[in-house]
């Protein structure tokens, strides 16, 4: 689980309920439900978004936010790791070797592309099949993450319909005392519903989504050149340095001497 993602969420509404019970206490906390407030803007930016997306889109940008409490599934040095050990095989044994290693693999992308090496194809159609399939594994993440910057995008604009409605039923009625109140309840309560869906949870989920995606295409790309660098027969020991430019100094350091260097 990532654990940044939950106690991020916890902690922002923790420092809301603070401020609101601050003052005058737990009761305050009455002040700050009201349901047609909800209704317009909690109701009103999602029938937006809907409008804004196909139904299955919409549905899938929903499931999006359970990405973000998930661990990331592959690690730097794992991904590369296990590539080096795949050129292993490949350089004792041959790159026919590499379909019985590939039964073993979780990994349908690194799969794939062991398989096309296998079958002997064409080290740029190889290149091509699989960076035309991670285009379109990245053109899906951004369809999600696209959900939650609309949604970002219409919270306030939804919370601002609503403090224009309060306010016009307030200045309807300012000749009765008693309708100022809950107009004016409805007015700001609307833009801080619309303020927390855009600042508490759609704009750091589509945030997490992008980090969780970025990592994921690195990840990929890594994938790409290892499979092509066994296909060329490169050197496991070469194909280890070649792969650990993608990560960071501090990465590299923590990968510390791998399998690269088997003869």
């Amino acid at each position: 689980m990532d654990i940044a993602s939950l106690a991020g969420i916890i902690l922002g509404l923790v420092m809301v309920v603070f401020g609101i019970v601050s003052g005058d206490g737990p009761s305050a906390l009455g002040n700050f439900g009201d349901v047609p407030s909800v209704i317009i803007t909690i109701g009103g930016s999602v029938s937006g978004v809907l409008a804004s997306h196909a139904l299955p889109d919409f549905i899938n940008g929903l499931k999006g936010i359970t990405l973000t409490f998930k661990g990331s599934a592959e690690k730097p040095d794992e991904v590369i790791q296990n590539i080096i050990d795949l050129s292993n095989v490949a350089r004792k044994e041959g790159l026919l070797a590499l379909e019985e290693a590939a039964n073993s693999i979780e990994d349908e992308f690194l799969k794939k592309g062991l398989m096309l090496v296998v079958d002997g194809t064409d080290p740029e159609l190889v290149r091509g099949i699989l960076e035309t399939d991670l285009n379109c594994i990245e053109a899906r993440h951004k369809t999600v993450m696209g959900f939650w910057d609309k949604w970002a995008e219409l919270g306030p604009a939804w919370g601002m319909i609503g403090t224009l409605i309060g306010l016009v039923n307030m200045l309807k009625k300012l000749n009765d005392p008693s309708a100022i109140g809950p107009a004016m309840a409805v007015a700001l309560l609307t833009t801080l519903y619309g303020s927390l869906i855009a600042n508490w949870l759609c704009n750091p989920t589509s945030a997490k989504l992008k980090v969780k995606n970025d990592l994921e295409i690195s990840m990929k790309e890594v994938t790409v050149e290892g499979i092509l660098s066994i296909q060329a027969g490169e050197n496991p020991r070469v194909i280890e340095e070649k792969l650990k430019s993608f990560l960071s100094p501090k990465e590299r350091e923590g990968m510390g001497e791998s399998a690269g260097g088997e003869e």
